[in-house]
């Protein structure tokens, strides 16, 4: 089930976009696909990378059982990564769209490389364990949303 989630704060963003729901730092003249770039920064690219950083760090263990591996240092360094990546995201949220680029780049190609990550270990180990699978729908489902949020708004 906690794998569910990540993926799950991306259909939401959509979800409260299509709603017409203000969102964080929301200008009144806001249109659809700004709003909606608020909404991915807030949601998925800010709340959901702080419980990632939380979940790598806190809950280490649990954690990488549920994606098939064990603790290593190095889980620690995703879960830093995420707290800068999810602070930033929090701030572009409320911010204009000079900030929402770099943001979203930084964390489109984090996401995309573990999602490549994720895959060459299903190949490789057979690891199929649903936090090495289901965590492809947040890892591809938010740089997708963000290149096409960055195609409507140029």
């Amino acid at each position: 089930m906690t794998a569910v989630i990540p993926g799950l704060t991306v259909a939401l963003a959509w979800i409260f976009t299509l709603l017409g729901w203000t969102a964080l730092g929301a200008e009144s003249n806001d249109t659809f696909s700004e709003s909606a770039m608020r909404w991915m920064l807030f949601f998925p690219g800010g709340i959901m990378f702080l419980v990632s950083a939380f979940m790598h760090t806190v809950l280490a263990r649990r954690t990488a059982a549920q994606i098939g591996w064990t603790t290593n240092g190095f889980q620690y360094e995703i879960g830093f990564v995420s707290l800068g990546l999810g602070l930033a995201g929090l701030i572009a949220a409320s911010s204009g769209p000079e900030a929402w680029w770099p943001i979203a780049v930084a964390q489109g190609v984090f996401l995309v490389l573990a999602a490549v990550n994720h895959v060459i270990d299903m190949r490789r180990s057979r690891n199929f364990a649903a936090g090495n699978t289901v965590i492809l729908i947040y890892d591809i489902g938010l740089p997708v949303s963000y290149l096409a949020l960055w195609w409507s708004l140029a």
